[in-house]
């Protein structure tokens, strides 16, 4: 199976390539259609105010990729422990603080983003293969998840009352945007008939395998990275709510050479390194968005920086630290990520992340139980 698919397509979906059986071709080429809320009453509404609309039959849809995934790794996992079925290579979990800037324009100062305030956070960096012993130096999309803690008020999610999640991923657009045109990728990737794997360019269409083969990149160290959230979320409620896009980037422009005989776990190995001889630095940024031409459902076409610019809206600071650890590294595989572990003020937008919500939460379930472990967030 080509690597690259798996990759890119694991990034920000955190989804595996499983097939389900949908035709090939229906709605291929489909629009979002505004036909009301899905019968599924756990599936999101969406807000016609920020240009949501629903894709046919996308709740179901959402459930039976859930119920491929369940089936998948129940298998794959009959014995020993489950791993992530994305982004299972975790190059470790680090202690941070998330400080937001003194100043900000009150367009920006909404929900979590209170001017002067620091939460604590744990952030998660790893590689999207499924493949979990997969080398460093292959090229593969790199992930980036924060939680923050502390954060009071009422949360979209009723299994956390203190935390709120940013996921992002090395680049900033997804490869697909149609849930039945992702459903048939699945169907071509996980057949073991050759003419469905040869078939799998055709099922992304141009601009979805161009996508799928530029997602996937080397890295020399995961703090010199830039993330992006691909897909958009809303920033604050009411009549002043705007759509908006994150991304984090290194306060330095300084990037280390990749080494030259790098073993297996290298970003493992330079993550630790970095922060165990000093400490690092990052900056969250928030891009708003500044028409409607850009489309909160369409997670394939970038949102031009010369035409909404992204401003910065935080600092995240990396203490010194020794993050390697047997109890630290058993923490951190039994974290969950979800972009619905937010506040209103930060609710996600789009066909992607209305998925993410089903998928998300019946994986993470399900991982916990099978390992026997107890899902909780962290205080």
């Amino acid at each position: 199976m080509p690597d690259f698919i798996r990759a890119a397509g694991l990034g920000l979906l955190s989804l595996p390539m499983m097939a389900i059986s949908i035709s090939n071709t229906a709605h291929a080429n489909a629009s979002p259609i505004a036909t009301g809320s899905p019968t599924d009453l756990a599936y999101p509404n969406i807000d016609h105010g920020l240009n949501e609309s629903f894709y046919p039959d996308e709740a179901t849809t959402a459930k039976n990729i859930a119920d491929i995934i369940e089936k998948s790794i129940r298998k794959e996992y009959s014995t020993g422990i489950a791993l992530r079925d994305a982004h299972p290579k975790a190059h470790g979990c680090v202690r941070a603080e998330f400080k937001i800037d003194e100043a900000l324009p009150k367009n920006l100062a909404q929900g979590i983003f209170l001017p002067g305030k620091t939460y604590p956070a744990w952030i998660r960096f790893s590689s999207g293969s499924s493949n979990a012993k997969q080398a460093d130096i292959k090229k593969d999309a790199r992930g980036m998840a924060i939680k923050l803690l502390a954060v009071p008020g009422e949360k979209l999610l009723n299994d956390e009352m203190s935390t709120q999640d940013f996921i992002m991923i090395n680049h900033p657009v997804f490869f697909v945007n149609d849930p039945a045109r992702y459903m048939a990728f699945m169907q071509d990737i996980n057949s073991d008939s050759l003419l469905k794997k040869l078939h799998i360019p055709f099922a992304l269409g141009a601009k979805g395998t161009w996508i799928a083969l530029n997602t996937r990149n080397k890295i020399s160290d995961p703090l010199q990275t830039r993330y992006w959230s691909m897909v958009p979320y809303q920033l604050g409620t009411g009549a002043d709510r705007q759509a908006i896009k994150y991304s984090a980037q290194a306060c330095s422009t300084v990037t280390d050479p990749i080494p030259h005989t790098p073993h297996n776990n290298f970003l493992r190995e330079n993550l630790r390194n970095h922060l165990q001889k000093s400490e690092a630095c990052m900056e969250f940024l928030v891009q708003p968005r500044t028409s409607n031409s850009m489309s909160v459902e369409d997670s394939m076409t970038e949102w031009p920086e010369s035409e909404a610019p992204f401003y910065k809206v935080a600092t995240i600071r990396f203490p010194q630290q020794v993050f390697d650890t047997p109890e630290q590294n058993k923490f951190c595989e039994n974290l969950s990520f979800t972009p619905w572990h937010t506040l209103p003020e930060h609710r996600p937008l789009g066909v992607i992340n209305r998925m993410r919500k089903v998928i998300y939460e019946r994986i993470s379930q399900l991982r916990h139980e099978m390992n026997s472990t107890q899902r909780v967030e962290p205080h």
